[in-house]
């Protein structure tokens, strides 16, 4: 299979389109990734060049393709309870987000969620910190912006790999029994119900929001966004966080603005003031 070559001014195109429409900032040194992660998606679809698939994808109203470009330029490294830092300082923040409730009802979002690990990981830990789990009113709004990890999430169904290391309180508790000879497991029904997955685009859909979220996570995300992206994106998270609630961030990232209205607690957590 040989390697299509991809032009200054094909990455241009690539590199503007992009920006406008997921926020994603690609410097003239991704030319050489770009190349190299699509170079297969060109040759599957029998294009002969990047000309003709920057065609293609603007074409595709359906945003799957944008998606599809998306995921090969970007790095899906997810896990369940990744980030153990963060779990540990929400260990000790628990009580005192239980003790001001005036109803048993959380609300959270998972933006960014990927193939699924962090909503379900979100509810495993509050099936371990809440003693009467069954009854709160729980429900997770899980985005992203690609159909096919959404699709992922939504089954619920993990290899084995993936789940070796939980405890087995938690296994016994999240998952159904193995499914099939290969041993893949599936979140339980009751856990996949309080889980809400939709397509969002962080950077150009309306935040539709009537009531504010108890905590956010937004975690290996922005990376690939420049300073006036991030900005933007985190003045909307704030707008919808009440006062001292969450905000947490992948362990590589960190905020350079809000600082009035956001404090960093540590491990990439940052709380509304």
């Amino acid at each position: 299979m040989h390697e299509i070559a991809l032009s200054p001014q094909e990455f241009e195109l690539f590199r503007s389109y992009i920006y406008e429409r997921v926020g994603i900032a690609l410097s003239p040194q991704k030319t050489t990734l770009i190349k190299g992660r699509l170079n297969k998606r060109l040759h599957a679809l029998g294009l002969s060049s990047f000309g003709a698939y920057y065609d293609y994808l603007v074409a595709d109203t359906s945003g799957e393709e944008l998606a599809t470009f998306v995921s090969a330029i970007s790095t899906n490294v997810t896990s369940f309870f990744r980030e153990s830092a963060q779990w540990k300082w929400l260990e000790s923040y628990m009580p005192q987000l239980v003790a001001a409730k005036t109803t048993k009802k959380l609300r959270i979002w998972s933006a960014g969620c990927s193939s699924g690990e962090e909503p379900y990981t979100i509810l495993m830990f509050l099936q371990k910190m809440l003693h009467d789990f069954e009854a709160w009113d729980i429900k997770i709004l899980a985005t992203d912006i690609s159909h096919k990890v959404l699709k992922h999430a939504m089954q619920g169904v993990y290899e084995p790999k993936q789940v070796e290391g939980l405890p087995a309180s938690i296994i016994e508790g999240a998952f159904e029994k193995k499914l099939n000879a290969q041993g893949h497991y599936q979140i339980s029904q009751a856990l996949r119900q309080k889980v809400l997955f939709r397509h969002f685009n962080l950077v150009t859909d309306p935040f539709i929001l009537n009531k504010p979220f108890d905590m956010i996570f937004c975690r290996n995300v922005m990376i690939y966004f420049d300073e006036p992206t991030r900005h933007d994106l985190i003045g909307r998270f704030t707008s919808i966080l009440p006062k001292g609630a969450p905000l947490f961030l992948g362990s590589s990232e960190s905020l350079t603005s809000h600082r009035e209205s956001l404090k960093l607690l540590g491990s990439s957590i940052y709380q509304r003031l």
